[in-house]
């Protein structure tokens, strides 16, 4: 079983310009893909460092003088950049998401394929899973948590579900989630209802859009100028983020226009967004969703 088939790869390499003896940084190492590429057009001088805080990624490492994998969340960019004295990098690559290896292995509760426990968790080592969100959350809380992350309608339905079935005893696994909220699971959408809770679930349980926000707004502080930011997101909240950051630098509202109207912003898009080719959705289905932004620092 394949670990991770590479989303957009040669697009999005392509999109880091990448010059022979610059520094570049992948930060969802994942299978190595991205970052196998990224060594292929290194020179020898060249230098690669990855992130990814998944402890299966690290039986992916790459044996190359040149490369350096990091068991950290990439919120964490400019710490272990300095960690490893380095200021500044010609280039950042992020392929959000879940792999394919963590859809594929049952145990780790991202996909709705299989009975697992609640957990989710892509670091292995955090004390808090999906079980504590199912099982501790409040009614308001929950229901913000699927409201705003899984975009789901009936939110506020699910959540007094989930409340009141705890207290006959701890919600442990999804078949357990599923048989509560089944009144909102009609067959014909069961499962596209069921991805929309999974991945609000698992962005809580991962914090993954502040880790998303504090990881762009250090990309900006060590690219250097014209370094290039090679972003791949696989839904709405995720992309809006990147898409707003790029334009002008803020994740909300617009940006400050000074006595002449002009408006200074940080960085500058390279082209349109590009989705995956025909082809390579029929080859591997989890790129149907993706969606590829490139931008420079000015």
């Amino acid at each position: 079983m394949e670990y991770h088939n590479p989303v957009l790869l040669t697009e999005s390499i392509d999109g880091l310009n990448i010059q022979p003896d610059g520094v570049y940084v992948d930060v969802t190492f994942g299978g190595g893909g991205h970052s196998r590429e990224i060594l292929n057009r290194l020179g020898e001088h060249g230098k690669l460092l990855a992130f990814d805080q998944d402890l299966d990624a690290l039986a992916n490492t790459i044996d190359d003088p040149r490369f350096i994998l990091i068991n950290e969340n990439f919120r964490f960019l400019k710490r272990f950049l300095r960690f490893h004295n380095v200021t500044e990098v010609d280039g950042i690559l992020g392929d959000f998401g879940v792999s394919s290896h963590q859809f594929d292995v049952a145990e780790r509760g991202f996909s709705t394929r299989f009975e697992s426990n609640l957990d989710m968790r892509m670091n292995q080592n955090s004390d808090f899973s999906a079980f504590d969100v199912i099982n501790k959350y409040d009614e308001a809380r929950l229901k913000s948590v699927l409201l705003d992350y899984g975009e789901l309608r009936s939110a506020a339905g699910m959540a007094r579900l989930i409340v009141e079935a705890r207290g006959d005893g701890p919600i442990r696994s999804s078949e357990q989630l599923k048989k509560v909220i089944k009144r909102f699971l009609p067959q014909h959408r069961e499962n596209k209802i069921l991805a929309q809770i999974y991945q609000a679930i698992r962005i809580e349980v991962n914090e993954e859009l502040d880790a998303l926000k504090e990881f762009m707004i250090q990309s900006l502080e060590v690219l250097k100028p014209d370094g290039r930011l090679s972003l791949i997101s696989y839904h709405s909240l995720e992309d809006r983020l990147v898409k707003r950051f790029m334009r002008n630098g803020l994740f909300e509202g617009e940006p400050e226009k000074d006595v002449f109207g002009r408006v200074e912003v940080p960085m500058k898009n390279i082209g349109k967004f590009i989705i995956p080719s025909e082809k390579e959705i029929k080859e591997n289905n989890r790129a149907r969703s993706a969606k590829l932004r490139i931008a420079k620092k000015i």
